[in-house]
């Protein structure tokens, strides 16, 4: 046990310090040289170094110490503590980096550096940690208003952006617009990973041969649970139900669909996106022939 919460500290540690890596190349090779933003708190860290002249790695600590603060009491000590030496880490390193031009193409510059920045702060988050406050000021606030953390992040973004088109130009907004963009996914990606999976919920007439079907054709697990059907009067009786889970990559959605229809055409079909997988059958095996 001891050896298994080391090796997984190690390799949060690794994970945090690629992202100051990262983000660092980002910042420092392409979004500075040529003054373009990001979103969110980093997004108003760049401006702010922009408008006053103050480094940027200054700006990087202050504006994420508040953020760090509601972390401390919402997600508790370590999270904070991680959140504080690596964002602590990422000025550093960003204050030492030395300023190479990797390009003077302005649209590479955004796309790249967008790249690079959500890399940092995919791996980060993997490692436990935040390079950007902006996801803790939208979780407090979505809990205390009607705002979902999607609003909240959309409706910084929007106002940083605007300001950004006032005081700098539209031209450098529109770049932070598409540098927001490719980092946001980016970050998706080095979080969910490469494979994106898909929980499937069935509800059929004949449960056991799709069952078989999902096991044998697909390669796939499945989980039984037993149910009854809802639609019933109120006076009437309700039937039992076999429900079916299982959980598929996205290349195998249209497969799996054709494979249940062929079975059951009137099969109740529920997919959803589905995160932070462990254990269990999920990767298809190689069938015994």
């Amino acid at each position: 046990m001891r050896g298994q919460r080391l090796t997984t500290a190690v390799y949060e540690t690794i994970l945090l310090f690629a992202g100051v890596v990262s983000a660092t190349i980002g910042l420092r090779g392409f979004l500075l040289p040529v003054g373009f933003l990001d979103g969110g708190v980093t997004g108003t860290s760049l401006l702010l170094a922009i408008l006053t002249h103050v480094p940027l790695s200054v700006w990087l600590v202050l504006i994420n110490a508040p953020f760090i603060a509601v972390a401390y009491r919402s997600q508790g000590a370590q999270f904070a503590l991680r959140t504080l030496a690596t964002i602590v880490l990422l000025a550093v390193s960003v204050a030492i980096f030395p300023l190479e031009v990797v390009t003077r193409d302005k649209f590479l510059d955004a796309i790249f550096g967008g790249i690079f920045l959500g890399a940092g702060i995919g791996l980060a988050i993997r490692g436990g940690a935040v390079l950007d406050g902006t996801e803790i000021l939208a979780i407090m606030i979505s809990r205390h208003t009607i705002l979902s953390i999607g609003d909240v992040i959309l409706i910084f973004n929007v106002i940083l952006f605007s300001i950004a088109a006032f005081v700098l130009s539209i031209e450098v907004a529109l770049y932070a617009v598409i540098t927001y963009t490719v980092a946001s996914k980016t970050v998706d990606f080095i979080v969910d990973g490469i494979e994106e999976y898909i929980a499937v919920i069935i509800v059929s007439d004949r449960s056991d041969d799709i069952r078989r079907a999902i096991i044998t054709q697909l390669g796939s697990g499945c989980t039984i649970f037993d149910g009854k059907r809802g639609f019933a009067l109120e006076q009437g009786q309700m039937r039992q139900a076999t429900i079916l889970f299982s959980v598929i990559t996205r290349l195998e959605v249209t497969r799996f669909l054709a494979t249940v229809r062929s079975i059951d055409t009137d099969a109740f079909v529920v997919m959803m996106s589905a995160k932070d997988l462990r254990g269990g059958w999920v990767k298809k095996r190689p069938l015994q022939h």
